[in-house]
């Protein structure tokens, strides 16, 4: 669809200077740029909290990283020799 907008004039400037950074359109910033503004007024969807079933055991062991998987793997293998 072809409409005509007013926009302000270093706005234009900035946004056609990203045009061209990006190697795009215009149009495709502006359109870029009006999806995200408006993805943000939407309403997030409420989510129900949701419980990790655990088995055996009390939860997290001391000293273990759960963001070094090679380590956390080793661990539930028994390779690292604790128990």
């Amino acid at each position: 669809m072809r409409t005509t907008i007013r926009l302000d004039d270093q706005l234009l400037t900035e946004a056609k200077k990203l045009a061209a950074d990006t190697g795009t359109t215009l149009t495709s910033v502006i359109e870029d740029s009006l999806r995200e503004t408006l993805s943000r007024r939407r309403p997030s969807s409420r989510r129900s909290k949701f419980h990790f079933p655990t088995f055996r055991g009390s939860g997290l062991q001391p000293h273990v990283d759960l963001d070094d998987t090679a380590a956390l793997l080793d661990r539930m293998e028994g390779l690292d020799g604790a128990n």
